[in-house]
């Protein structure tokens, strides 16, 4: 199903308005190409419960958006209980495969994951399949595997295989995680967040405050994960999110001291602990990253926190402000755009990187229906 929407452009009030968050150029900007030679994309998933949908925005050349379409899922979203601004509370929600042009969206209301062919600013659905597990809240990638975590009744990640252009489950590829299912709030004490790392031998799992611990799964070369996981303990710290920089190290997003800590992950999965650098701001939960420069997102204080990645470890550079609730965000395939996403009002706002990472506002698209909601990616 593919309904066709409007986006209304919207300056930013009060004090984002204030840190020179700006309402985009009234005329349209020739459209961004990216490298199959198709307009350049923007994805926002709604998690409405009334039946999912993700919204398509074409990414002009200066970085502005404009609308393109809205396409339902074929499922229906849904929130854990005490979530405001985060509905899924996770990272991951849509995941777009940009090799193979597929992108993946959570139905957590109906327990299925959706795929979807893209074609520039055009989706397909392929499909729509059994997550393996209640309440579906993230989607990793690489190669042929795909792998999704559940985040309720204990928590799962189920691994999928990618035969053609269709997902099969593979039931060998099940693993339960073992949290407390009774643990409040829930939506801090879900999972946050599954990951592979680069070469695809490891599979990153965050269990935020059940726990407070990084789970990591060892892979088999046919994609099959350990009977358990290597469990670091990060006490008190709630580990949400997670991204490798360009040293290979892993940089994980922490509510708790809202920081950002660093760690080696060795060959047997366990980590070591590099460093945790502040992010200045309040409720940090949500990490992005180009390779150089990793991004921070804090709903609390609805700011984005710009860190330096050097040999020695992470460098906090600068705090950029955001409309309410700044939760998920996405990097354009160029590298010349980050995207973040907000809960509390509703919007996608854009920036352009400039040097040294350094973030400046662009413009805002009102994305209707998404308060609440959760999961962007772009091409």
């Amino acid at each position: 199903m593919h309904i066709r929407t409007r986006v209304v452009l919207a300056g930013v009030g009060g004090t984002v308005a204030a840190a020179g968050l700006l309402a985009g150029p009234a005329a349209a900007a020739a459209p961004a190409v990216h490298r199959h030679g198709h307009p350049s994309a923007v994805f926002v998933l709604a998690n409405q419960a009334g039946g999912n949908t993700v919204a398509v925005y074409d990414r002009g050349s200066d970085g502005t958006l404009a609308a393109a379409g809205r396409y339902a899922t074929g499922g229906t979203g849904g929130s854990l209980t005490g979530s405001v601004v985060d509905h899924l509370a996770s990272q991951g929600a849509l995941t777009y495969d940009r090799a193979r042009q597929l992108l993946y969206a959570v139905n957590a209301g109906s327990n299925s994951v959706t795929e979807f062919a893209v074609h520039g600013d055009r989706l397909q659905r392929l499909q729509v399949i059994g997550s393996g597990g209640t309440f579906p809240v993230s989607v990793a990638t690489h190669g042929r595997m795909v792998y999704v975590l559940n985040a309720r009744d204990g928590g799962s990640i189920q691994g999928f295989l990618r035969v053609g252009d269709r997902l099969v489950r593979v039931p060998e590829r099940h693993r339960s995680l073992g949290l407390d299912p009774a643990a409040t709030p829930e939506f801090v004490s879900t999972p946050g967040e599954v990951a592979f790392s680069p070469r695809g031998d490891h599979l990153i799992v965050t269990t935020k405050a059940n726990g407070n611990q990084i789970d990591v799964f060892n892979l088999s070369s046919t994609g099959r994960p350990s009977a358990k996981p290597v469990v670091t303990l990060d006490p008190a710290n709630v580990p949400f999110a997670v991204a490798f920089d360009r040293t290979g190290r892993l940089d994980v997003s922490e509510a708790g001291p809202n920081a950002v800590s660093t760690w080696v992950l060795h060959h047997d999965g366990s980590l070591t602990f590099v460093d945790r650098v502040a992010t200045g701001g309040a409720a940090t939960c949500w990490i992005v990253g180009n390779g150089t420069q990793l991004y921070a997102d804090s709903a609390g204080s609805a700011t984005v926190s710009t860190f330096d990645v050097t040999r020695s470890g992470l460098v906090n550079r600068a705090t950029t402000s955001t409309h309410g609730g700044t939760i998920d965000a996405t990097i354009s395939s160029d590298g010349r755009n980050l995207y973040a996403q907000t809960g509390a009002d509703g919007t996608v706002d854009v920036f352009t990187i400039g040097p040294g990472g350094s973030l400046h506002a662009v413009g805002s698209v009102i994305v209707p229906g998404t308060i609440g909601g959760e999961g962007i990616a772009s091409t």
